[in-house]
C-alpha cells in the first residue's frame, strides 16, 4: 500500500488553507456591486459574496494547479520517451467528485433560502389568488381606499416584501406601474399623480402594482437588487424599501422590441421632507393654482 509522505500532506493542507483564505478575502473585500440603496440589498449581497468567494477559490486553485503542472511536468529538452502510463486514482476521483457536489448542494440550499425569504416562492401557480387579488385591486380603484390601505394578497411574482428580514414598518406607498413599448409610467392613486419617473421616500415600504400593455418587460433597479418581469394580462407585485437618497436608473431587462435599449427611466429617492414637497408641487390641486 502506497503511503503519502507527511511533508506532502502538510504542503497540501497549507496550500488549501491559504487558497481558501485568499478566496474569502477577495470575495468579502473586493466590491463589484453597485451602491446598495434598499433594505433588500444586504441579503442579496451576502449571497453574492459567498458565490464570489467560492468562484475565486475554484478559479485560483485551477489556475495555480495548471501553471504548476505546465512547469513541473513539462517535457525536458531531448526527452523523446513516452509519459508514465497512469490509470485511475480512486481517492483523487472521490475528492474531486465530493467537493463539487458539496459546493453545489450548499449553494442550492442557500440560494433557495434567500429566494424564499424574498417572497419568490409565494403562490407561484395559485390562479385563485391571482383572481382574488385582481378583484381586490378593482374594488380598491372604485371605492377609493384611504392612504396606505392596500390589499395584502399577493399575486404571481410578489417579490421583496413580507419575506425579507427586518422589514421596515409603516404605511405602504402604493404605486401603479404601466410598462409599454418603450416607457414606464408611474401613477400614484392616493395623490392622483402620474409621472415618467418613480419618486419614493426613504424608509417607507413601497409596493409596485405592475402591468404590461403589450409584451413582456422587466423592471430592474440594480441599486435595489430587484428585477421583476412585467407580463401582459398578469398582475405583478414588487415591494421594496429605499434606504439612501439619490437618483438610480430603472432598466427594462427583457428584450421587448427594437428600442428596448432605450427603455429606461429613473427612480428618485427623497428624504421624507423632500418627498412631501415633491407630492405637494406635483399634486393636481397645486398645479391648478
Amino acid at each position: 500500500m502506497c503511503t503519502v509522505p507527511i511533508r506532502t500532506v502538510l504542503t497540501v493542507i497549507t496550500a488549501t488553507t491559504a487558497l481558501v483564505l485568499t478566496g474569502l478575502w477577495v470575495g468579502y473585500n473586493v466590491n463589484m456591486l453597485p451602491l446598495d440603496a434598499s433594505s433588500n440589498a444586504p441579503t442579496y449581497d451576502a449571497l453574492f459574496k459567498v458565490l464570489f468567494s467560492i468562484g475565486m477559490v475554484l478559479f485560483l486553485g485551477i489556475v495555480i494547479l495548471l501553471v504548476y503542472s505546465l512547469f513541473r511536468f513539462r517535457r525536458r529538452s531531448g526527452d523523446l520517451s513516452d509519459g508514465l502510463a497512469i490509470e485511475g486514482n480512486l481517492p483523487l476521483e472521490i475528492v474531486w467528485t465530493a467537493i463539487p457536489a458539496i459546493v453545489v448542494l450548499f449553494v442550492g440550499i442557500y440560494s433557495y433560502d434567500i429566494y424564499e425569504r424574498m417572497g419568490g416562492m409565494v403562490a407561484l401557480n395559485d390562479h385563485s389568488a391571482m383572481a382574488h387579488t385582481a378583484m381586490d385591486h378593482s374594488a380598491m380603484d372604485h371605492s377609493g381606499m384611504a392612504s396606505g390601505e392596500v390589499s395584502q394578497a399577493r399575486v404571481w411574482g410578489g417579490i421583496g416584501g413580507a419575506g425579507m428580514d427586518a422589514a421596515p414598518t409603516g404605511a405602504v406607498l402604493p404605486v401603479e406601474v404601466t410598462a409599454m413599448q418603450f416607457a414606464f409610467i408611474f401613477h400614484y392613486p392616493d395623490a392622483n399623480i402620474t409621472s415618467g419617473e418613480l419618486h419614493v421616500p426613504t424608509g417607507q415600504p413601497v409596493e409596485l402594482h405592475m402591468e404590461a400593455r403589450d409584451v413582456i418587460h422587466a423592471f430592474w433597479v440594480p441599486q435595489f437588487r430587484l428585477k421583476q418581469d412585467v407580463i401582459p394580462g398578469q398582475p405583478t407585485v414588487l415591494s421594496f424599501t429605499a434606504t439612501k437618497a439619490g437618483s438610480y436608473p430603472i432598466v427594462c431587462a427583457e428584450l421587448c422590441g427594437p428600442y428596448h435599449g432605450g427603455m429606461r427611466s429613473t427612480v428618485v429617492v427623497h428624504e421624507p421632507e423632500a418627498y412631501a414637497t415633491w407630492l405637494q408641487q406635483n399634486s393636481p390641486a397645486s398645479t391648478t393654482t
